[in-house]
């Protein structure tokens, strides 16, 4: 990575959006990444910085690759996956260094339908069920947010809980983040969730 502060070509929060959205679009009329962004010319241009425009917390699951979902290319997201896009030191670290040092202008929390690991800690909060090895310690942090979800009834739990878990770690960055607090302030940065629907391939913005 790159340690040079970036200005993310001068886009701003809602542009990056915007841009976000008009990906999906392409992604659901089944059009292709355009050739520019996976371009030799590109990944020459691309070789000494980089300017993503979104930082991308997302789920590893394999149904959720987020350049494809957003029709995007090299250079455009910077992209902190983990099982059920949760937030530790380190995906805190990674964001903080593509806003602060990056300059991106938007970062998306992207949960998605039918999470494994939402559904493993619904299964902890139902059934009381236990995970071997680490696998129960990751799925900590999402235990709150299927508690939070169960409050208001059990139809639906899971993608309630896929919610309630977006919600809670925007709400995080947002608030309680240090270096994303002035960006914020300032209009140059926007934090925002989402949810994308393995069925039909949409991604519903939480604005």
């Amino acid at each position: 990575m790159s340690t040079t502060t970036t200005t993310s070509e001068a886009i701003t929060p809602d542009e990056a959006l915007a841009r976000l959205k008009e990906g999906n679009r392409r992604h659901l009329s089944g059009e292709a990444i355009q050739k520019h962004q996976t371009s030799a010319e590109r990944r020459a241009a691309l070789a000494e910085k980089q300017a993503p425009f979104c930082v991308l917390v997302g789920c590893s699951d394999s149904r959720v690759p987020p350049e494809v979902l957003f029709g995007c290319g090299l250079g455009d997201l910077f992209i902190v996956r983990n099982a059920g896009n949760v937030v530790d030191t380190a995906a805190i670290g990674s964001i903080e260094y593509g806003v602060a040092v990056l300059g991106a202008p938007l970062v998306v929390v992207l949960g998605h339908e039918r999470c494994g690991a939402v559904q493993a800690a619904v299964n902890v909060v139902e059934e009381d069920a236990t995970f071997p090895g680490s696998i129960g310690k990751m799925i900590e942090p999402i235990l709150p947010a299927v508690l939070r979800a169960r409050r208001d009834g059990t139809d639906d739990l899971l993608d309630r809980s896929v919610r309630c878990n977006v919600h809670r770690v925007v709400e995080r960055l947002r608030n309680t983040e240090t270096l994303l607090q002035e960006p914020q302030a300032q209009g140059r940065l926007r934090i925002i969730g989402a949810r994308y629907d393995l069925d039909d391939g949409s991604v519903e913005f939480f604005e």
